[in-house]
């Protein structure tokens, strides 16, 4: 049973590892922004309240989230395995995944840490040529991920769930290592 949560900066791969290996695997890519964004689309009554705080420009709140990981977890098709991706991203997140994981009988999760240097990072998120990706916001971005991420890998390692990887390689070889180091 496969049950992987992606750690890592902004344009490190997670993403597009975690689906590539959700599909691989046969389980679902569970992205956090995705099932807000499916919420809202499809009106659900956590979605409605999503979409009250998006048309203010405000964070959705730790609750609003949590609860959304909560409904999509309790789905059929999470009980054979998932890949999170987006989340946990604080320690009082990953305290209430634990609790809930424990609660849905889902426990057994490792957790992937995508190993990427800023300057990496920055050339990535800049070559994506987006608007919003200056090379300041791509640097602040990088300054709030550590400093709110950074207590979450001690959070996993201390729990020996932790599993670090250089993404500073190929698409394909950081799939390789995955796929060796999950099995």
């Amino acid at each position: 049973m496969t049950r992987l949560i992606f750690l890592g900066p902004p344009g490190a791969g997670k993403g597009t590892q975690a689906k590539n290996l959700a599909d691989g695997l046969n389980i679902p890519h569970i992205s956090t922004g995705d099932i807000l964004r499916q919420a809202m689309k499809d009106q659900t009554s956590l979605g409605i309240k999503a979409q009250s705080f998006v048309d203010k420009g405000e964070l959705v709140p730790d609750q609003l989230v949590q609860d959304l990981v909560e409904e999509r977890l309790a789905k059929p098709d999470a009980q054979s395995g998932w890949i999170l991706d987006g989340f946990p991203r604080t320690v009082s997140q990953a305290t209430f995944l634990e609790e809930l994981l424990n609660q849905l009988n889902q426990g057994g999760e490792r957790v992937v840490n995508l190993e990427v240097p800023d300057e990496i990072v920055v050339s990535r998120l800049l070559g994506r040529g987006r608007k919003d990706d200056t090379e300041d916001v791509i640097r602040r971005r990088l300054e709030v991920y550590r400093s709110s991420t950074a207590p979450l890998i001690s959070y996993y390692s201390d729990r020996h769930k932790l599993l670090s990887v250089n993404g500073n390689q190929s698409l394909e070889d950081v799939t390789k290592v995955l796929l060796l180091s999950i099995n």
